[in-house]
């Protein structure tokens, strides 16, 4: 999903619901018995032939290329449909069993933050509240939306006029929390008005930009670039700057990233089909994780319409996260505290408690015992009580 600009309040987005497969046409009726030839008179007259009846749908015979036509599209909607019953029965499976015990958080949360809190709307009293929801959870990193860059990558100050009020007073109210500028922008080729990371400048001043939100005083930079294509050089050529600038301040840089491919080489089939590939293969996943402190998989929008193969699929994704993660970077999955209803998400189906369950069952058949682990909530200001119950229940609170 792109959300790189967060609006607040979140409002849900329309989408056409998907459309069920055409009805096959009528069964075919019998032909008429020949007609009885002519017998009156010495020397019957040869009958007219009788027009050809018309073809029709009730009781009329179909052409031969209509029946064709009929069976290629039925065998191409089962061989659609059958595989995509195979997988999301996968999926299903996948959510069963009982995780292990000692699956909750490592202290290595995070959370995603709208505008408000850097563009003035916030006050001293909030924070106090947000210290008081976060008591006793797991949350160590605030994701601060401080942006959008602008299409050239560079960042006016006045994005961010309240941040070094923020960061002071979370430091007050919330010792050891990190305050992290949550930076991004949509990316070309997709949208023709866009950031393009494969020009020099634009790198470039995506670098300076981070110099100067973190000479304001935040805590690290957190980069969310959608749509981000797998195997992007360009992307990777911009970490190793950014890396290299934040390890020389010894302040994290974290990323967010796309799902993994749910079966090899599926984002190449998807961008063929669709135009957006969506998915980045596990080894382009790798080579991002390599190369930052924190990635945090945006494990929501799945498409899934139900709780359980959604569960299921988060199950999977972590697992195939871990796989390629390396213990030195904190791997973080998302939970959706927002709901909407479109083709790419559903409410009834991506939840916090699904989402929660999904993550311990991929954390206990893959790593167990992984340290630098969490999960990251977005967002604050969609988030409702229940998220909130559901995120300590599930993975906070021991049992």
């Amino acid at each position: 999903m792109e959300r790189t600009e967060p609006q607040e309040p979140v409002t849900a987005a329309d989408g056409a619901a998907p459309q069920d497969p055409p009805d096959g046409g009528p069964p075919e009726a019998p032909e008429p018995p020949d007609a009885p030839a002519p017998t009156d008179g010495p020397e019957a007259a040869e009958a007219p032939d009788a027009p050809d009846a018309p073809e029709a749908t009730g009781g009329k015979r179909r052409r031969p290329w209509v029946r064709r036509t009929g069976r290629v599209a039925l065998g191409l909607v089962l061989a659609v449909l059958l595989p995509l019953l195979a997988a999301e029965t996968a999926l299903r499976v996948n959510y069963g069993g009982d995780p292990a015990d000692g699956t909750h958080t490592r202290g290595r949360d995070a959370l995603w933050l709208g505008h408000a809190w850097v563009d003035g709307r916030k006050e001293d009293a909030d924070v106090a509240a947000l210290a008081r929801r976060l008591e006793g959870t797991g949350i160590k990193d605030l994701y601060v939306h401080s942006g959008p860059l602008e299409h050239d990558g560079t960042l006016p100050e006045s994005a961010y006029p309240r941040a070094r009020w923020l960061i002071d007073a979370v430091h007050r109210e919330l010792p050891g929390v990190r305050v992290q500028a949550w930076l991004g922008d949509i990316l070309a080729p997709e949208h023709p008005e866009a950031l393009h990371l494969e020009r020099a400048e634009s790198r470039a001043a995506i670098l300076r930009s981070t110099r100067e939100v973190l000479d304001t005083g935040y805590d690290g930079v957190h980069f969310d670039l959608e749509p981000l294509h797998s195997g992007d050089g360009n992307y990777l050529e911009l970490l190793d700057a950014l890396h290299e600038e934040t390890e020389s301040r010894d302040v994290p840089l974290s990323v967010a990233a796309h799902q993994i491919d749910p079966l090899p080489g599926f984002h190449s089939f998807w961008g063929a089909l669709t135009g957006h590939p969506k998915w980045w293969s596990q080894e382009f996943f790798g080579q991002v994780a390599r190369r930052v402190d924190q990635i945090a998989v945006m494990s929501y929008d799945t498409m899934q319409p139900l709780e359980g193969t959604y569960g299921g699929y988060v199950a999977q994704q972590t697992a195939l996260a871990l796989e390629v993660t390396p213990p030195s970077t904190d791997l973080l999955m998302g939970l959706p505290f927002f709901r909407e209803n479109r083709f790419g998400h559903w409410a009834h189906a991506e939840t916090v408690p699904a989402a929660v369950r999904g993550v311990r069952l991929g954390l206990s058949r893959t790593d167990a015992d992984r340290a630098a682990f969490g999960v990251a909530l977005y967002v604050d200001f969609a988030a409702t009580e229940a998220d909130w119950r559901a995120y300590r229940d599930g993975w906070v609170d021991e049992p």
